[in-house]
This record gives structure tokens, sequence and C-alpha cells, in this order.
């Protein structure tokens, strides 16, 4: 391995060179041979790029940058096509706050579907649409009708009831401060159902075409589709469409919040002094190194000179808003999140190279966000997710028992049924 100014270079037998933004960052050692599978493509470009996120995922690594000529790997891309993040800075300061934050973020609740449900009814998705989502949807309708016609099993899929809602995982939204004492809102999520319909058909499209070629694949999930091939340019046209979708979908939501939050926050306000928008699963061409060539980010944000991105932290750490610095030897790009051993620490250091700190959200979320000691909390999703063993045995804990929640007045264990959920705080988060 070779070292270069900010990165290591790994030398491939038989495939392109992989650069690493990881100094001081353990890569475990699948990520780094799934690395090592996608590098020896014959079509890869120059080298590969590495962000100090990186990490083992479905078809290709988590935190890597893939410049390809002349062909696509769609599961590369993955599924959740065009999952990215969203920021607004607003004009109100902290003190502009209601002291308790239960009203706001019912309010953000209700605006915003978000989670899943089985039955008759989702209601993670819209009963009825409004009207700003029919007009985005109508926005992207003629797109989807050109992909549909040559897909029908994409009609079947949940497209337009999805457009302006949040989903489930690690999706989220977040009421933030800035290191300024301004508060931001944030939300992370994609092309919700339909871009994971799409994602999938073609994933399973490009095994098929390969079929007879799969055997001399690392990986069946680095099949790929050749430009000119039967395929190629309806992935193009369609995955395209799915990260128009999913730029809607997020700019729908945060018009929502926005909404949301003016209906409980007495102080008028602005919330378009600033807005970030950017995806970090994605497909596009994109020049470099005087070549025009496909640019995979899997787990990566853009950051070409002076574009602005959004690197969230995990619960409870800093989020950055960065600007691009334009750095050609990544690709222009930069880490998509924290949350990897070790990387919290080095975030700021290891992005040096690609991206400058902007502005910083201290992860004072939620209750946290006036100022208090208390749990943080991402107002929509965190009460959604299903009760782990950790927090079963939780329950039985009698130092637990008999303590209300901050942000609901509710004892967990007494009212889980009014609670939604809240019961998984106990460790995800411990109250105090």
């Amino acid at each position: 391995m070779n070292a270069e100014a900010g990165h290591d270079t790994l030398a491939v037998p038989g495939g392109a060179p992989i650069k690493l933004w990881t100094r001081g960052v353990p890569v475990e050692e699948a990520a780094r041979q799934q690395l090592m599978n996608t590098a020896r493509l014959p079509f890869i470009f120059h080298h590969l790029a590495a962000m100090p996120d990186v990490h083992l995922g479905k078809g290709s690594t988590i935190g890597s940058v893939i410049p390809t000529v002349g062909a696509i790997v769609p599961a590369a891309v993955g599924v959740d096509i065009g999952c990215g993040m969203m920021a607004a800075r607003t004009s109100l300061s902290a003190a502009d706050l209601p002291d308790n934050l239960h009203a706001l973020r019912s309010a953000i609740e209700a605006a915003v579907p978000h989670g899943k449900t089985f039955g008759k009814r989702d209601a993670g998705a819209w009963d009825e649409a409004p009207a700003g989502v029919d007009a985005a949807w109508r926005e992207l309708l003629g797109g989807f009708r050109r992909i549909a016609d040559k897909y029908p099993q994409l009609e079947r899929t949940n497209n337009r009831l999805h457009l302006g809602t949040l989903g489930t995982g690690n999706h989220f939204v977040e009421v933030c401060l800035d290191e300024a004492g301004q508060v931001w809102f944030m939300l992370h999520s994609g092309s919700r159902g339909v871009g994971n319909a799409i994602g999938t058909l073609f994933i399973q499209l490009a095994q098929d075409d390969m079929r007879q070629h799969l055997a001399n694949l690392p990986d069946r999930d680095l099949a790929y589709f050749k430009e000119g091939s039967r395929h190629f340019d309806d992935y193009v046209e369609a995955v395209g469409w799915a990260q128009d979708f999913a730029r809607h979908n997020r700019a729908l939501m945060m018009r929502n919040v926005v909404a949301a939050a003016r209906r409980i926050v007495a102080k008028p306000f602005v919330a378009d002094v600033e807005a970030v928008n950017c995806h970090h699963n994605y497909v596009q061409r994109e020049t470099h190194f005087g070549h025009d060539i496909f640019v995979t980010r899997k787990g990566a944000v853009a950051a070409h000179r002076g574009q602005l991105g959004i690197i969230p932290g995990s619960m409870g750490a800093k989020s950055f808003i960065v600007r691009g610095l334009g750095n050609e030897q990544a690709f222009c790009s930069c880490s998509h999140g924290a949350g990897r051993t070790g990387f919290r620490r080095l975030l700021a250091s290891a992005n040096r190279q690609h991206a400058r700190p902007r502005n910083t959200a201290p992860g004072r979320r939620g209750a946290a966000a006036r100022g208090q000691r208390g749990p943080r909390f991402r107002p929509v999703q965190d009460c959604q997710r299903r009760a782990r063993p950790a927090d079963r045995r939780t329950r039985s804990d009698p130092a637990r028992r008999g303590r209300t929640h901050p942000l609901c007045g509710l004892d967990p264990w007494a009212a889980p049924d009014r609670h939604r959920g809240h019961r998984t705080q106990w460790t995800h988060v411990p109250c105090r």
C-alpha cells in the first residue's frame, strides 16, 4: 500500500487501484475484499475511491465512489435510489422554540407520513394525496409513464401516494441547532417504494442478462449493463427518474415540516435562508481527468468545488453542512454519514481533502434543543422501531419502572399503546 497526501493507495492485482481516505479508521476485511472485487471489473476508470465511513454493503461497498466507462452496475447504486439528505436553516433561534417540544414533534409526525403498517392501508403512505403532492407528481408522471410502458410491473408500485413520505429504516426528521444557536430542519429519505422496485427490477435484469457470465464474476451482485446493451438505456432513464423522485420527495417533506412548525412556533419565521438537497446513493454522468464517465456514489456525497452537502451524524453526534473543495482524486466526493467505529472522532480531519465544514449542528436535538439535559430524539422515526431484546430486558429493571418519558409525560410501560414505541428510548438513549 502506497501513502499519498491525505490517503493511501491499495494496488489490486488484475484491477484498478483503490484510494482510501481511511487513515486511523478500521476497515473490515470483508469490505476491503468487496472493494477489490469491484476494482477488478474491466470497465473501472482510473481508480476507486473509498471514503472514511467505508463498510460492507450489499452489491457494493458503502462509502465507495465507482467511476465506470461504458457500463453501470445496478446493485452498486442499490435499491434505495436517490437516498439522501435535505437541510434548511430557519430564522429561528433556540430561544424561539417552545419550552416543551412535544407539540412540535406531534405536528411533524402528523404532517409527514412515516413508518410502515400492513393491511388495507399503509400508515406510511398518504390516504389522500394533498394538492402539493399531486402537483409534484404531475411533474414526474410523464417520465414514469415512459418507464412503466416498457416495464408494466412498475405500475403496481406505491408511487404517487409515497411522494412526500419518510419511510422506515434509518430515515428521519430532525430539529437541530447550529453552532450559533440557529434552528435547522434536517431530513433523510429517498425514492421510497417505487425506487426500490426500479432498483430490484434492474438488478435482476442485469443478472438475467449475464446469466452465462455470472460464474466469472466474484459476486453476482456485480452484474452490469454494458452501454449499447438491451437494458442499459432503460436503466439510465429509470434511475435518473427515481433520483428526481427522491429530490421531490425530500422537498415536499421539508415544506410540510416547515408548515407544521409554523403552526406550533408562535414567532413568524422563514426557512428558505439556506437549503441543501443532496443524494448519497446514485449514479450520474460527470467529467473527471478529461473523460466523460459514469460516477456511482454508494454512500458518498458529491463535493465539487463550492457545492454544498450534508454529512449527518448518528444520534447525539454532530452533523455537518459542508462545502466541496473539488478533490479530483476522490472524484469530488466526501463521506455521507457517521456511525462507524472511530469515525466521528476522525470525521473533520478525514474529510478535509474533500469538503470544508461550513456549519455544524451540535446534535442537541429534540428536548435538548432547548439547551436542557435530556434524551436526544429524532422526532419521527425512532418511535417506530420495534423493541429489541435489550429493550425487553430493560422492562424488568425496577429502577426504570415508574419513570415518565420527558417527551410525552407517560410511563412507557404503564401506557405502551399510547406511548407508540417510546420504550425503545430507554435503551437507545437512556432517560435521565
